[in-house]
């Protein structure tokens, strides 16, 4: 099985398929989505994506609903 390369990032995983826009978009989406995001209710940066839409802060502990892949 193939690896991906350091170039594609996370988009490595699709090999050769798609197109080159297709998989930077996903890339800048999968980057967004996966650093830590400011908390609306603390105010610091600690809410983490759970799944689609569910967000928990691991500096007060809670858990909320929002946007899909990041805080705005």
């Amino acid at each position: 099985m193939t690896t991906k390369s350091k170039k594609a990032k996370s988009a490595g995983r699709f090999g050769a398929r798609y197109g080159k826009r297709v998989r930077d978009k996903l890339v800048k989406v999968e980057v967004k989505q996966r650093v830590k995001q400011k908390c609306p209710f603390c105010e610091r940066e600690g809410a983490k994506r759970l799944s689609k839409g569910v967000w928990e802060c691991s500096k007060c502990g809670k858990k909320f609903a929002s946007n899909t892949y990041h805080l705005d």
